[in-house]
């Protein structure tokens, strides 16, 4: 077992050095030092947990308070993808502060004998009883996890609403990988916590039961985590996600539009607009169109071209996008010239890139598979 954790401890430092040498993004900062706290964790309870736990009380209570970076670095992590301007600001690092309180209380109560004795997790019969601030720490250790958990699944969603205001394809900026570890993971860290608590309370389970299932967890973790995290890339590290402020511009044609205060007729003109450059140029049949793009080449800020496909088209800009790549196929199914090419085949000459995809947004504009469309329409013949 105890060789599982140093395997994962050695793949936590080598993805770590292998992002080191890459020109790392500011998602990949927090990786790195999450992939180094990762490592030193699985290695050392690889390497002492048969000692840690029995002969050094307060180092143990140390080493569990670890478990408490845990969260925080999966939620910066998280964030600093989705959010685009994300720094590392004193607020942000008060995430860290119950950890470095849990180890002030540790070296203080070390100065107290009659208080750091009854420090312990092996629950050794003794005559002094677990403090009550002790107990607390224990307390928040526990509950770190399911909260930051919850909280990552609130950043998807968040994730989810500038995606689809944002692009016209959700390939490879869903984190789809990135969902299912913390998922599926934070169910599994969540059994145990639950545990470990009864066992720190009514003493069930052995102490090494509850820390083998942690770290295990934590080493399969190390080793998914620094995989993928390696390939991620930036996802809008050329969008304007969050601005909500006005635009403010010396350019003329985009002055008008700075105060977001427009007559009915402007922004009627503004929709019409983007309709026809949309429709003649066909700008829906590059997969990778983006918000930002299209407001480069119309000349419109990136907020109030949202707004005005928002306002005056009723959707958001994904599904703006995605109906008219949903006619393109439905045209392109029934042109005779088009017959040799499969669904899947015209799909991508329409714009679309990933086949799930495009079943998923068909079915959804269309009530139907793209299939059951192809078998219930006529096709003219050439």
């Amino acid at each position: 077992m105890h060789y599982l954790f140093l395997i994962a401890a050695f793949n936590a430092i080598f993805f770590a050095l292998l992002l080191f040498q890459k020109k790392m993004a500011k998602h990949d900062k927090i990786l790195f030092w999450w992939l180094i706290y990762l490592g030193f964790y699985t290695g050392v309870y690889g390497l002492f947990s048969h000692k840690l736990f029995t002969d050094h009380h307060l180092l143990s209570a140390s080493f569990v308070s670890l478990l408490m970076l845990h969260g925080p670095f999966l939620y910066l992590y998280i964030y600093s993808l989705i959010q685009q301007n994300f720094r590392l600001t004193t607020k942000k690092l008060l995430h860290f502060l119950p950890f470095l309180l849990f180890n002030l209380y540790i070296f203080i109560a070390s100065l107290f004998p009659e208080v750091s004795a009854g420090i312990r997790l092996d629950h050794v019969e003794h005559s002094y009883k677990p403090p009550f601030l002790f107990n607390l720490f224990l307390t928040l250790t526990v509950l770190s996890g399911p909260v930051y958990f919850v909280s990552s699944i609130r950043l998807f969603k968040k994730l989810d609403i500038n995606i689809f205001d944002n692009f016209s394809s959700d390939v490879n900026v869903n984190l789809s990988w990135l969902r299912k570890l913390v998922y599926s993971f934070g169910i599994i860290w969540t059994i145990l916590m639950i545990i470990a608590t009864i066992h720190h309370i009514f003493h069930l389970f052995s102490l090494t039961f509850c820390t083998d299932g942690i770290s295990l967890s934590l080493s399969v973790f190390v080793i998914l985590i620094g995989y993928f995290g390696l390939k991620q890339k930036e996802i809008f590290s050329q969008e304007v996600i969050e601005e909500k402020t006005a635009y403010v511009t010396v350019d003329k044609k985009k002055e008008k539009y700075a105060g977001i205060v427009m007559s009915e007729e402007e922004w009627v003109d503004c929709a019409e607009k983007i309709k026809n450059h949309v429709e003649t140029e066909k700008a829906y049949l590059n997969p990778d169109l983006s918000l930002p793009q299209l407001a480069e080449t119309l000349d419109i800020p990136t907020h109030h071209l949202s707004r005005v496909i928002n306002d005056q088209f009723g959707v958001n800009f994904f599904n703006f996008v995605n109906k008219y790549r949903v006619e393109e196929v439905k045209t392109k199914i029934n042109d005779p010239k088009f017959q040799n090419l499969s669904i899947l085949g015209i799909a991508y000459e329409s714009g679309f890139n990933s086949k799930s995809a495009f079943n998923r947004v068909f079915k959804q504009i269309e009530g139907m598979t793209p299939s059951e469309y192809k078998n219930r329409t006529p096709h003219r013949q050439s």
